[in-house]
């Protein structure tokens, strides 16, 4: 499946935050945001864990959309260790909402992998205390949330889980405490590494699975 892709932006807390928005073939149902690894260790929207999750959100007729965090391409800002990209975010949401009120009145998806995963669990916290529109599902892949940790968290139950069984990045046990301490299920790919090297097909599938029902739902 080739995407159907634009570049567009918006104005984050430190400056200009470009994005890239990957287009169902029919008109969407809801949309996504798909939040990339660490920006000092070459993460990047193009990612191939990021896309891969992204085409599987777009199968699922969902507009997705893929930022750079501050200081990556030509996002504005420097690293902030996941406050400052995490206020962006929140900045994102809102002009979703105004870009493309429609489809942000209906429901979406927030993932994020490595790093993102952090920036995607303390988003989905700051867009409770602000009373804004939930995500219906979130997705932490390769779970590294506490690592960049800032503030007390929500973690949905209905949140996914997905970790590579030899990670040599965020290792399986770092993962395996974050699902239990928020008594939550983790699926666990056999053989897989940090970047699922091998195994994207199976996570693409894991995606796909996860989000069957999202529209249905629309909680």
């Amino acid at each position: 499946m080739s995407l159907r892709t634009e570049q567009s932006a918006f104005q984050g807390m430190a400056g200009t935050v470009e994005y890239t928005v990957d287009h169902p073939e029919q008109q969407p149902v809801g949309w996504a945001l798909v939040l990339h690894p660490h920006s000092l260790h070459g993460g990047t929207r193009d990612n191939k864990v990021v896309t891969t999750v992204a085409r599987a959100c777009v199968q699922q007729g969902l507009l997705t959309i893929r930022p750079n965090f501050r200081g990556v391409g030509g996002s504005q800002g420097v690293f902030d260790h996941a406050v400052g990209e995490t206020a962006d975010m929140v900045a994102c949401v809102k002009h979703i909402q105004q870009a493309w009120p429609q489809v942000a009145q209906g429901p979406w998806a927030l993932a994020g992998f490595s790093f993102g995963s952090s920036v995607a669990a303390q988003l989905y916290a700051e867009l409770e205390d602000q009373e804004l529109h939930l995500p219906s599902r979130l997705m932490l892949i390769g779970c590294a949330v506490e690592r960049f940790r800032y503030r007390p968290l929500t973690v949905p139950a209905s949140t996914l889980m997905v970790h590579g069984e030899h990670d040599e990045v965020v290792p399986l046990s770092e993962g395996m405490d974050f699902a239990r301490a928020h008594q939550l299920p983790m699926t666990v790919v056999p053989d897989a590494g940090h970047f699922f090297h091998g195994k994207l097909l199976i996570l693409r599938q894991i995606t796909l699975s996860g989000l069957a029902g999202l529209v249905d739902a629309g909680t």
